[in-house]
Parts: C-alpha cells; sequence; structure tokens
C-alpha cells in the first residue's frame, strides 16, 4: 500500500508525467495553482528552488515565466510557510497574516520605522517603482546610513509584509516594490477570511497539492487552538463524507487519502529527477519519512565538519523512490556542473539502468543551470 501511495501523491505533485500541467508560461501558472505555493530561496549553489521546482513540471520552463506571471497579475509573492509565489486567486488568504503584521503581533516584522516607512511609500506613489537601492539623499535618507543601519531594509520588509507594497517584479534576487493597489486585479475578492475559510483554505491546497497527506502537514505551522479546532472540524467532516479515507503507514502513522485517488491504479516509472532541496514533495519531513523511509535535512546550515552528504544535497527521486542524494554545484563562468559528490542509499536499484539515466539528467540539468559540461569528483 505505500508503494501505492507514493505513486499517487508524485501524480498529485506533478512528478510523474512530463507534462502534467502543460507547456510554457501557461504550464508555470498552472503548476503554481495546483501547488498551491513554490518557495523562493536565495541559495544559488545551482539555480534557485523557486526555479529548480518549476523545471521539474514544467518541460519548456523559463526563469523568465515568473516575472512575467507577476506582471500579468496571476501570480504574487508573500509569505506562506517562507517566500513563496502565490497564485493571485489565493491572495485574500494573506490578508490576516498582513493584518497581523500591522497590528505588531508578528515578532519578526515589526521593525520598520513609521517615519522611512511613510517617506517609502510618498516615493513610490511620486516616483513610481523603488529598489532599495534606489533611496538617495534627496529623500533624507543617505545610502550608507540607511543601508548599514538596516532600518531602511526593515521599513521596506514591513511595508511589504502589511500588505501596503508588493512585490512587482525581480531582476536575480534583487527586488522591484510598488504600490499593492498597482499590483493586484481590480476584481479580486478582498474579504477578509474567517478562522474555518482559512483552515479550508489550508485543507484544499493540501488535498488538492499532495493526496496524501498528515495531520502536521494540513497545520504546518499553523499554531492556535482555533486553527487546529477548526482544521480537525474540516477533516471530520470529510471522512464523514467519505471525502477522504484513513490509512495506517508502515510506521504507524495515521496517513489521509483523497478518495478519488485510490480508484487510480498508477503503473511504475522509471523517471528520475533531481529535486531541489525545498521541492513541495520533501519539504515534509515526516510524511516524507512516513512514504518514502527518506530521511532528509538541508546540510547548507549545518557546520562544515557535521555535514555527512554536502552543502547543498539534492535528493534523487527514481520512480516513486527516493534513493539518494547528489551534491552538485554550478560554476557559471566556467560553465561547468561540479558534482562534489553522490551518495546512493537504495542497494536493490538496477545500477546499470540507474547511472544510464542519472547521466542522461546530469546532463539536462547542467543545461538548465547554463553549464556546458560536468566534472565529477573522487
Amino acid at each position: 500500500m505505500t508503494e501505492r501511495l507514493r505513486r499517487l501523491t508524485l501524480i498529485n505533485q506533478g512528478l510523474s508525467t512530463s507534462q502534467c500541467f502543460g507547456k510554457g508560461i501557461l504550464g508555470t501558472r498552472r503548476a503554481i495553482e495546483h501547488l498551491g505555493y513554490v518557495q523562493i530561496d536565495t541559495i544559488s549553489v545551482v539555480e534557485r528552488a523557486h526555479h529548480h521546482i518549476l523545471w521539474n513540471r514544467v518541460p519548456d520552463y523559463d526563469l523568465n515565466h515568473l516575472n512575467a506571471l507577476v506582471q500579468q497579475q496571476h501570480i504574487f509573492e508573500y509569505w506562506f510557510h517562507a517566500a513563496a509565489y502565490l497564485p493571485m486567486l489565493d491572495y485574500r488568504f494573506a490578508l490576516p497574516q498582513m493584518a497581523a503584521v500591522k497590528e505588531h503581533e508578528f515578532r519578526y516584522f515589526k521593525g520598520g520605522d513609521t517615519r522611512l516607512m511613510q517617506e517609502i511609500l510618498t516615493r513610490i506613489k511620486t516616483d513610481g517603482k523603488l529598489r532599495l537601492r534606489d533611496i538617495d539623499p534627496q529623500h533624507k535618507i543617505t545610502k550608507g546610513q540607511w543601508w548599514n543601519s538596516g532600518a531602511g531594509r526593515r521599513s521596506l520588509q514591513q511595508l511589504f509584509m502589511q500588505g501596503d507594497i508588493m512585490i512587482c517584479e525581480r531582476n536575480g534576487m534583487e527586488k522591484v516594490y510598488d504600490l499593492t493597489e498597482n499590483c493586484i486585479p481590480g476584481n479580486i475578492n478582498l474579504t477578509l477570511p474567517n478562522i474555518h475559510d482559512y483552515a479550508e483554505y489550508l485543507f484544499n491546497t493540501t488535498l488538492r497539492a499532495h493526496g496524501v497527506f498528515t495531520w502536521k502537514q494540513l497545520i504546518h505551522l499553523k499554531t492556535g487552538k482555533n486553527i487546529r479546532d477548526a482544521m480537525n472540524a474540516i477533516l471530520q467532516a470529510q471522512l464523514d463524507a467519505n471525502a477522504i479515507q484513513v490509512i495506517q503507514a508502515d510506521n504507524g502513522q495515521k496517513i489521509y487519502v483523497d478518495s478519488k485517488l485510490l480508484e487510480l491504479k498508477p503503473k511504475p516509472q522509471q523517471t528520475l529527477k533531481l529535486l531541489s532541496p525545498f521541492d513541495n514533495l520533501v519539504i515534509h519531513r515526516e510524511r516524507l519519512s512516513a512514504l518514502f523511509k527518506f530521511d532528509y535535512r538541508i546540510e547548507c546550515y549545518v557546520p562544515k565538519d557535521k555535514r555527512i552528504y554536502g552543502y547543498f544535497c539534492l535528493p534523487i527521486l527514481y520512480g516513486d523512490k527516493l534513493v539518494g542524494l547528489i551534491d552538485c554545484k554550478a560554476h557559471r563562468a566556467k560553465q561547468t556542473l561540479e558534482v562534489v559528490s553522490l551518495h546512493i542509499q537504495n542497494k536493490e536499484i538496477d545500477q546499470k539502468q540507474f547511472f544510464s539515466e542519472l547521466k542522461d539528467e546530469l546532463q539536462r540539468f547542467a543545461k538548465f543551470n547554463g553549464c556546458e559540461k560536468i566534472e565529477m569528483q573522487g
């Protein structure tokens, strides 16, 4: 049964077929709307996470697709459990957190200076879009003083988090800001969701994107008795309606499954993909362990002498199993993808077939990273 559940969740995640969401910018939009979010990360050892996640799901994905979709007002940037691209269809579900930031209920997003925040808003209204480095002495903020003190950066971040401004494009990782009213469609639903609405949104997003999930996944980083009670009521109603079913994983953990998925009989596939450490499939570690028997953590945050697998090891998806980790580094100036280390944890795979497919996938991954050749260490 666990094997079948793995295949079902891979179908829902768009990782079992090459054109689940279609191609081009429309395929990119569909992928984000289906997944509910795509995490943004700044680490650039290989191509950044938000591009990597979509590249694995949209055959002809282009790095310009995200900026284009933001400008077309189909997606927006905000905070999910981390910085993320989100469907514009779900904008109203970001409103509770924006309101909480404005009321100083988040300790991480309340360091803005009131005067600077007002000055930033005035500057954008007067001069248009703004980047952090655009602030100049004419507006009573010197670049050095603002940058070094961090007050300007915090003020900009607070305005963003409380919903007064939005990121309207990125140049690499440099953000360009504009007033929110210029970045959202005129007909968008701005009704503040109640706690039941919000819990229902989280449930439906998880059900759609994964189909196979755990309780902890449903309330991932969403603390508070109110949200837990609302989610529990929704979960129970779904169970009573037989819309979802409970299955016991091999480790005894409860796994919830979309009943419609259980009607499918997915065939095994031998596709090989190198996943981002922030891929939606692997981000929920508890579920990953229960379904894939794969214990994983990102070691770039671990001191070098305590790393086991490498700085930025990518999980290797082979068929319906996560079979190992590969640590890669793109040397773009030399157009070389360096394979620093490779760790195969599943010894039952057909080694000859696996390494043949890994070679092909590394060539594809190298091209995605702007590299022409592959260099193996050891």
